[in-house]
């Protein structure tokens, strides 16, 4: 019987022993939190009735189009678990390029990538914003995914992936919402992703600050109510900001194809991703959206693809799955999204819009 119960007690401790170290090494956010700001003190201020150049990507923490991850295809033929280094710093480049040559004021970027093994370390954000230099005085930034160790033998090493805005204007706060998460086994969910929103709020001269919203919503939600929970926090926010009287925008990857599409369209691998009536509907019933769903489903929905899945068997882009929403009193007069010189890049490709500011 003693030698029963000091088998016990070494196992006790051994669990407590597990249960502490998980929790040291993975990310447990507040359900909302404040962000560190990243601003000179210099930095300009918005005013009213000027235009706004916003540019929305999923970079890929840089990875390219020269891989299928283990995760990107369901018939198992994603053979390549991260890229090589020097792929993702010519990406970058590739990447600093393109922004440089459309000069948005206000960038939002998903999957960037801080000190993950996948990609040998490298610290994402700080090598963008030294890449574009002082015309970005201002940046702030949220982790979604984040474990100092990930026992996942596809992964076998740390990540870190951030939602990061930057803006040739003043930001003054930063909040970050965290989102529903996948259900599935309370082990498992320490090392998954946290989605979440980050809200940056810009001062604008004599008005509202203009709220600016970034986020990532999940993926591989297949036989779960995931993402009609994710949609409805999205939603709720929205109407929060509309009963405050702020001006927004919200752009992003939904990973939700627009309401209406004909899932028949993707390769016979993909359509399992989504469920037959988006639960992105509701977002377009009820905000202003960049393409209006009408035209995402007609005879020129190709050009506002923004999709191109890492594929042996998929050779450019096939859907939309990332989108920007915005406030009533923002006038929209521009939105496209660019493919040149960007397909090579990631499998997104960027959106760009241009808005007026209300006076």
């Amino acid at each position: 019987m003693k030698a029963l119960k000091v088998i016990g007690i070494s196992l006790a401790g051994l669990v407590g022993l597990l249960v502490l170290t998980i929790n040291l090494i993975t990310y447990h956010p507040d359900p909302l939190e404040d962000m560190d700001v990243q601003c000179d003190a210099d930095a300009p201020e918005l005013q009213p009735g000027q235009e706004l150049k916003i540019m929305n990507w999923n970079v890929q923490y840089m990875a390219g189009k020269s891989y299928v991850f283990w995760y990107d295809v369901t018939d198992g033929s994603g053979k390549d678990y991260e890229p090589e280094y020097a792929e993702v710093e010519k990406t970058l480049e590739e990447f600093l390029r393109i922004v440089k040559d459309e000069k948005p004021d206000v960038l939002l970027l998903q999957e960037v990538n801080v000190d993950a093994k996948s990609t040998g370390y490298m610290d994402q954000v700080a090598r963008i914003m030294e890449g574009l230099g002082p015309e970005y005085p201002c940046q702030t930034s949220a982790y979604y995914w984040k474990s100092d160790f990930v026992p996942d033998p596809n992964v076998l090493g740390s990540v870190g992936m951030k939602l990061l805005t930057i803006s040739r204007y003043r930001i003054e706060s930063a909040r970050r919402h965290q989102l529903s998460i996948m259900p599935m086994d309370i082990v498992s969910q320490q090392f998954y992703l946290k989605r979440a929103i980050l809200e940056a709020s810009l001062p604008v001269e004599d008005r509202k600050p203009l709220v600016l919203l970034n986020t990532h919503l999940d993926a591989f939600a297949q036989g779960t109510d995931t993402m009609q929970k994710q949609v409805a926090e999205v939603r709720d926010l929205l109407l929060a900001l509309n009963e405050e009287g702020n001006d927004w925008l919200i752009a992003g990857d939904f990973n939700l194809l627009p309401p209406g599409w004909d899932r028949s369209q993707l390769h016979e691998n993909d359509r399992v991703y989504y469920q037959e009536e988006s639960e992105i509907e509701s977002l377009f019933s009820e905000f202003n959206s960049s393409v209006d769903a009408e035209t995402l489903n007609g005879p020129n929905q190709s050009r506002y693809y923004t999709h191109f899945p890492n594929s042996h068997v998929i050779k450019e882009p096939d859907r939309t799955i990332d989108y920007m929403f915005f406030s009533a009193d923002l006038e929209q007069l521009d939105y496209r999204v660019r493919r040149d010189g960007t397909l090579t890049i990631s499998d997104h490709l960027p959106m760009i819009g241009v808005f007026r500011l209300p006076r």
